[in-house]
């Protein structure tokens, strides 16, 4: 898929500068070269007309080979000649070194060494849709070490976003385009946020997701309640409504702000610690929660049958498909997870 995808960047370039130039470029040889045969009467050879063409259009001065001294008419259509090869020609040279000098040959490779990195991920995240809600995923994603891609169509607001954050792997494209999506890895990834500031886009990216992926998880950013249930239909794992988490958040300031006050001193505290939920492997022999071991603060279990249990005994049995909610660092979270990948 790589070196599909980098013939393919090559080939926007290619189609993206010679559409027309190249065309008109070869029509300019062709109508010189039959022009100055029907100016010959038939006696010029064809390589003479080609040649007499190119030296007309390339400006190289050799004399005539075709003698145009009782001809005022083919020295018209020289003069026609020269002034439209040559015009189409420096557009031609001055493309090239435009995108050797301009930049484009670089964003090319930088696109290339871009697309063989995502394509080594694995079991990572899409970040769909870059702007405000879309910036804070990303730094979250980052303080809690989770391998992920940004998908965005708008290369400012790509730019916005390297100003603060030193972001490795992102697309400028499309995400309502499957090809885009392709390219970020959706086959491989274990979960996508469509967080555009546009409904109607989410909505799209969420089917598409889907279809391209049944397995991976979609939370979705919606700013119109009344389009959740769309949502939910096309596949949506969860629904955000920033203006709904936001008002939670200022009644919780006024009523509880010892609780928020704890919740952001783990965002920002030297331990970077966070809230995690780990999903118990089936091959997970069952055990009890002394002998784990976890060395972290074990805050409840939920039960493969969506049951909870809060603040579980040492002597509660863990069994496979439940799932720990602990409080840890993102390096605690590491040992955990490589702790139960070896059952």
């Amino acid at each position: 898929m790589t070196e599909k995808y980098n013939f393919e960047l090559y080939s926007q370039f290619v189609y993206r500068r010679f559409i027309w130039t190249v065309p008109i470029f070869m029509s300019v040889l062709i109508i010189g070269t039959t022009g100055y045969y029907i100016i010959s009467d038939g006696q010029a050879s064809f390589i003479d007309c080609l040649y007499m063409t190119v030296i007309t259009v390339t400006t190289i001065g050799f004399g005539e080979i075709i003698d145009l001294h009782n001809k005022p008419y083919g020295r018209v259509f020289t003069m026609f000649i020269a002034l439209s090869g040559i015009g189409a020609l420096t557009y031609i040279l001055s493309s090239i070194t435009a995108f050797i000098v301009g930049g484009e040959l670089k964003e090319v490779y930088r696109r290339k060494k871009m697309n063989k990195q995502a394509m080594a991920f694995q079991n990572h995240y899409i970040v769909c849709g870059i702007e405000g809600v879309g910036h804070y995923i990303v730094k979250e994603l980052i303080a809690t070490n989770r391998p992920h891609i940004i998908v965005d169509n708008s290369e400012e607001h790509i730019n916005e976003l390297l100003r603060t954050i030193d972001e490795k792997v992102y697309i400028i494209g499309d995400a309502m385009d499957d090809n885009t999506l392709m390219e970020a890895g959706i086959e491989r990834a274990s979960g996508l946020f469509a967080v555009t500031g546009d409904d109607n886009h989410n909505l799209v990216i969420c089917l598409s997701a889907k279809q391209l992926n049944p397995k991976i998880r979609v939370v979705v950013r919606c700013r119109q309640i009344k389009n959740m249930d769309k949502m939910r239909k096309v596949g949506a794992d969860s629904i955000v409504s920033p203006q709904f988490i936001g008002g939670l958040r200022m009644a919780s300031e006024m009523i509880r702000p010892a609780t928020v006050s704890f919740l952001d001193a783990m965002l920002r505290g030297g331990k970077n610690l966070r809230v995690e939920d780990m999903k118990i492997p089936d091959t997970f022999r069952e055990r009890q929660v002394q002998e784990l071991k976890l060395e972290v603060l074990l805050m409840a279990i939920k039960t493969k049958d969506d049951d909870w249990i809060y603040n579980p005994s040492p002597q509660y049995i863990v069994k496979s498909g439940d799932s720990l909610i602990i409080l840890c660092s993102p390096e605690e979270r590491k040992v955990i997870n490589s702790k139960f990948a070896q059952e």
